[in-house]
């Protein structure tokens, strides 16, 4: 599950990226973060849409 904490460190990451750069450690820590973020995303849309019924 994502958290607040995390969607903010993905993007103070994401904001520091474009002012200074990043280090090999942030830039990992950022993939792993997106990644996470990624896979919740695509399972709640899943979980979603596998709740929607068709009704004629």
């Amino acid at each position: 599950m994502i958290t607040k904490e995390m969607i903010a460190r993905i993007n103070e990451l994401a904001h520091k990226k474009k002012r200074e750069g990043l280090t090999s450690e942030e830039l990992q820590e950022q993939a792993e973060l997106r990644k996470a973020y990624l896979e919740a995303f695509r399972a709640n849309f899943k979980a979603q849409l596998d709740n929607i019924e068709i009704v004629d």
